[in-house]
């Protein structure tokens, strides 16, 4: 099976790098994609980045409410499909839909599986602070992200870098992981071994969930910031109005008490529980991002004044 039929479901920018691969290993007949949402100040209807790179790559699109509907259901038997694959799509798929491909459904997830099960998985490995992440390609079952993996390939997270950095680093590995396993797949190479049922969660991230806590280890601080970076920023508040952190380094032991500033010279730091983080770029509410450097020069923090929680 030189070029086999598929379908691809994908919705956020992490899933057209994978998109754009597959149409040079496989025939794509359809690209299923979430309905467009309202988006910026005037909420109009905004396309998702899949539907926008599917109609630059003149394949055609639909965007059903819901992929497990019958009518939708009804439309995929009519491909005849070999695969459906599926990344960063953001609905469940069921078990007609799962079972209706002639060689099933695969999915290409931001993780090391069994690791990271779940909406966000780059966000939670960086959050916690592992070193290693990669992504995996399986054949879908019932469960969530629990079938067996066909392809699996590790990479190194650098110290510095942001949630969106290594997504975009994962996403071009997950399409050429994704030709691998659709061409191993349709050719019978590839064989598919059980995950093991025990394994962690990552859950869709919340705004809330970007609150910095002084009291952390500097750390797990600078883990935090890196993984809300994009979405939702990690945050904090000075002098009363709340302040995005987009980037942090480590910093030196200095004493104090957490939350507190400590301006020095062209830097500036911030106490935590144990160690400190340097601010590199910030965001003042209602204020551009900026760097470390032009906050300290607009806003000329004092030496003890504090950055709050809550």
């Amino acid at each position: 099976m030189n070029r086999p039929r598929i379908a691809f479901a994908g919705t956020g920018e992490f899933a057209v790098p994978v998109l754009r691969a597959l149409t040079r290993a496989a025939e794509v007949v359809q690209v299923i994609t979430q309905p467009d949402r309202p988006a910026g100040r005037g909420l109009k209807p905004k396309a998702p980045p899949v539907k926008e790179a599917a109609q630059r790559l003149g394949l055609p699109v639909v965007q059903p409410r819901s992929i497990n509907a019958p009518e939708t259901l009804n439309e995929l038997g009519e491909l005849d499909l070999d695969m459906l694959v599926t990344t960063a799509y953001g609905q469940l798929l069921k078990k007609p839909v799962l079972e209706l491909p002639r060689l099933g459904c695969l999915n290409v997830h931001a993780s090391l599986l069994p690791k990271y099960r779940g909406a966000a998985p780059v966000a939670w490995a960086i959050a916690s602070g592992e070193r290693f992440t990669g992504v995996t390609v399986f054949l879908m079952d019932e469960g969530m992200d629990t079938g067996p993996i066909l392809l699996q390939r590790a990479v190194e997270i650098a110290p510095d870098e942001t949630r969106g950095e290594l997504e975009r680093r994962l996403a071009e590995l997950g399409g050429e992981l994704a030709v691998a396993a659709v061409q191993g797949h349709a050719s019978g190479k590839l064989r598919p071994r059980p995950q093991p049922k025990e394994g962690s969660f990552a859950p869709r991230l919340k705004k809330e969930d970007a609150r910095i806590d002084w009291g952390w280890p500097a750390e797990r601080v600078h883990n935090w910031v890196r993984a809300m970076n994009p979405w939702p920023s990690a945050f904090t508040y000075f002098r009363g109005r709340r302040l995005k952190l987009h980037r942090t380094r480590m910093g030196p032991e200095l004493e104090g008490a957490p939350g507190e500033l400590r301006p020095e010279g062209r830097r500036l730091f911030v106490i935590c529980g144990e160690g400190t983080v340097e601010l590199v770029e910030v965001q003042p509410e209602g204020k551009r991002a900026m760097s470390a450097l032009d906050f300290l020069n607009g806003y000329r923090p004092r030496p003890g004044e504090s950055l709050v929680g809550s």
